[in-house]
């Protein structure tokens, strides 16, 4: 994880992470890529972002494969399609998953924005 301060007590940690800025935020919502889109783009990790494909690493939903729905970064939290919580009432809704916990395996190419940080080295 990124560290947002030079402290290490986790109050102010915890502080810095509930009063980032958006563009540190963003920074945060970063999942892994999967080992084709490694070797393509020479990184590590990219910002999840709406519409991207992903499959989920951890938790109830492991192994589920689906598209991003919605990404929060007020809670830090992205909703795939597949991982669905059922409700009492016997609806479903989407599981918000932290972008640590899943793994990008295509990504939403329609903006070149995105892409810009292959021209930087």
């Amino acid at each position: 994880m990124v560290s947002l301060t030079k402290s290490k007590q986790p109050r102010k940690q915890r502080k810095a992470l509930y009063k980032a800025p958006l563009h540190t935020r963003n920074k945060l919502m970063s999942a892994v890529l999967s080992k084709e889109l490694k070797e393509k783009y020479n990184k590590n990790s990219l910002p999840v972002r709406k519409g991207d494909i992903v499959k989920i690493l951890r938790g109830d939903f492991k192994n589920i494969e689906g598209e991003i729905t919605k990404v929060d970064y007020k809670k830090y939290r992205i909703h795939v399609e597949g991982a669905l919580n059922k409700k009492q009432d016997g609806k479903e809704t989407l599981y918000p998953i932290h972008p640590s916990n899943v793994m990008i395996v295509k990504l939403e190419d329609s903006d070149e924005r995105r892409f810009k940080f292959l021209d930087r080295k």
